[in-house]
């Protein structure tokens, strides 16, 4: 029987990399998005005509957006991704209540409240994985990007506890760390700063999505059936 897998944020770099591997895996997808319709078309059309998929839309930084995607599922879920997230750069006096509060929800709440409603179904069959895409920044912290850090570092510290409650009941827990990967989120970056960060980082690059998807596929499969409760930090060396 074909697994299911529900990836949250799929229409982001990383979110469609995994998406597309996961594909290649044989999984049943439900993909979510909230705003980029054209990209998760784009995705659509990318894949396998054999690959079965669904599109969930909903709005994670707002109270009722779990509740929301829920009612559109129609499989029990096998393997959650938690991959939603947006970063902001700026400092932290500037940000105002309502950016801190949607900030929170959408990566805090929302995959709190996600994986609570997923877990009974993956307890009842005493099997279940659970990835979340984090952050480097949730590790060593950033200046100009300290909501940011300290919602990534909250993702981190639940992965590590959630890991060791739910182990018992045959459900494994982890985290992923990109460091500086091509996407969106580096698209205020100039050519000449995208150069600085890469010679910043000791493998003399930045990173791609598919390499943040293969280690999603890794701790997603058998091989990685002894792991749980770990932050897997990809970043070239940048922070090791």
């Amino acid at each position: 029987m074909k697994k299911v897998a529900l990836i949250t944020g799929a229409s982001g770099g990383i979110g469609k990399a995994i998406s597309k591997k996961l594909a290649s895996e044989g999984y049943i997808l439900y993909l979510h998005y909230h705003q980029n319709e054209k990209s998760i078309n784009q995705l659509i059309h990318q894949l396998s005509d054999k690959t079965e998929c669904m599109i969930v839309n909903a709005d994670l930084s707002v109270q009722d957006g779990v509740k929301k995607l829920i009612s559109q599922l129609n499989h029990k879920v096998d393997l959650l991704i938690l991959n939603s997230g947006k970063s902001y750069y700026g400092l932290m006096t500037d940000m105002s209540e309502a950016e801190v509060q949607q900030m929170v929800q959408l990566q805090i709440t929302s995959p709190y409240m996600l994986a609570k409603e997923i877990i009974p179904s993956m307890v009842n069959k005493r099997d279940g994985n659970i990835i979340v895409i984090s952050s480097i920044w949730g590790i060593v912290g950033a200046s100009c990007e300290v909501l940011y850090s300290m919602v990534k570092g909250g993702q981190n510290s639940f992965v590590k506890a959630l890991a060791k409650e739910v182990a018992p009941s045959g459900i494994r827990v982890n985290a992923i760390a990109p460091g500086a990967v091509e996407t969106d989120m580096l698209h205020s970056f100039t050519n000449e700063e995208l150069i600085n960060l890469a010679e910043e980082i000791p493998l003399g690059r930045i990173g791609q999505p598919d390499e943040i998807a293969d280690a999603a596929v890794f701790l997603s499969s058998k091989k990685a059936g002894y792991i749980t409760g770990q932050v897997l930090s990809i970043n070239g060396g940048w922070h090791a």
